[in-house]
């Protein structure tokens, strides 16, 4: 018995890729009860002891034009089919057909990746539109997960990526993304703050007095009108009764004067 052909067995047996820490503690385990001669050089096997392992059996699957290939994701070690056959593979399991993410999507767990743990509003604040639907999304598809509140106002979720993700796009670890160093430090927008309650309440109290005091002005301004108006009516009063008053002096006058008597001629 070799030990490639233990670490192949216990990779397609486990239901869940299996670490190499694993598998050496299961070897380890297994070799003290075991009969077989070689079983005691494996006592003290170790991780890095199963790498070197592990290694020479994705080699022998290569060499052998096998269609199972080891990967290697974030929780360990798995078996999985060569991308050459997934049309086939498909063709025989059509249910399996993986969802595609929206581009809004992808947009959307970019950033969380990449600025991990990140609220809504940051999200938000770079794409210019609502993201709650497409966290939903992400959510559901156990992609994203919520990792805790930030000490801010509010206190506003946080969100991280999952196991599910960097297996999902092929990567061991968050490092492996693209550009990941770069695009981590890269100065993003800033969610708008909302104005704190005694700014919201001074401002609230500015409007009122400056409404008050517009009302005020508007208020003289109208009395002011009002008094030139009872002006002009008691001055077109006082015109109109000076000229009542001389119309009826002149026709007393006319009244008043004696009448012409024609003289008789001599």
């Amino acid at each position: 018995m070799e030990l490639i052909h233990i670490v192949e067995a216990l990779i397609y047996a486990a239901p869940e890729p299996v670490s190499s820490a694993e598998i050496a503690k299961a070897v380890r385990r297994a070799a003290e009860d075991s009969a077989i001669p070689e079983a005691q050089e494996w006592e003290t096997i170790n991780a890095s002891d199963i790498e070197t392992v592990i290694s020479e059996l994705d080699e022998r699957l290569v060499q052998t034009g096998s269609a199972i290939q080891l990967s290697e994701g974030s929780n360990g070690w798995r078996f999985v089919t060569r991308e050459i056959y997934a049309d086939w593979i498909r063709a025989l399991l059509p249910e399996m057909r993986p969802e595609k993410l929206s581009a809004a999507a992808l947009e959307t767990i970019a950033l969380i990746a990449y600025r991990q743990p990140i609220t809504k509003a940051d999200i938000e604040a770079v794409r210019g539109v609502s993201v709650d639907g497409q966290i939903q999304k992400l959510i559901d598809r156990r992609l994203i997960h919520i990792a805790g509140r930030a000490d801010l106002p509010g206190r506003p979720m946080l969100y991280e990526t999952t196991e599910d993700f960097m297996e999902h796009f092929g990567i061991k670890e968050l490092d492996d993304l693209p550009n990941a160093s770069e695009l981590r430090i890269v100065e993003l927008p800033t969610p708008e703050e909302e104005p704190a309650e005694e700014e919201v309440a001074d401002t609230e109290e500015a409007e009122t007095a400056e409404s008050e005091e517009v009302d005020d002005n508007a208020a003289r301004i109208a009395a002011l009108e009002a008094e030139e108006e009872s002006a002009e009516a008691e001055s077109d009063n006082e015109e109109e009764s000076e000229e009542s008053s001389e119309a009826e002096e002149i026709k007393f006058s006319e009244d008043d004067a004696p009448e012409e008597t024609e003289q008789p001629a001599n």
